[in-house]
């Protein structure tokens, strides 16, 4: 049989678990993402280091910078292109905040087509 050496666990004390948990000590840790919905193209969008494309947006009145990679970036302008009418979800994480909003960290944007509702055909006029 081969030699094996005793395992050793790290245990956690209350105080650490509640640090990490943060002021809450029964809270359940969680994840949270951000979705950003959008229908028209960024205004002033500037280019920043690396060709990386950067722009704010504002969701009632908070605003959330974006800095997203020129490969992702292209999806919006495709779609500007392609589409008469479309829809863009711009997902992340809640990053650091500055003066009136905050940076949406990791973001990744998908865009959809988005094709007019037909109208309704008014109801056949009933006759009597």
């Amino acid at each position: 049989m081969l030699p094996t050496k005793p395992l050793s666990y790290k245990v956690k004390s209350d105080e650490t678990k509640d640090k990490e948990r943060g002021s809450y000590p029964m809270s359940t840790l969680g994840k949270m993402e951000l979705t950003i919905k959008i229908n028209e193209f960024p205004a002033d969008v500037q280019t920043v280091e690396n060709g990386w494309k950067q722009f704010e947006l504002d969701c009632d009145g908070q605003l959330v910078r974006v800095t997203v990679k020129p490969k992702v970036f292209k999806k919006l302008e495709q779609a500007q292109a392609d589409y008469p009418m479309w829809v863009a979800a711009i997902a992340g994480k809640m990053g650091e905040q500055f003066d009136g909003g905050f940076v949406l960290d990791q973001p990744n944007i998908q865009v959809f087509e988005r094709k007019p509702k037909e109208p309704k055909e008014p109801a056949a006029a009933a006759t009597t």
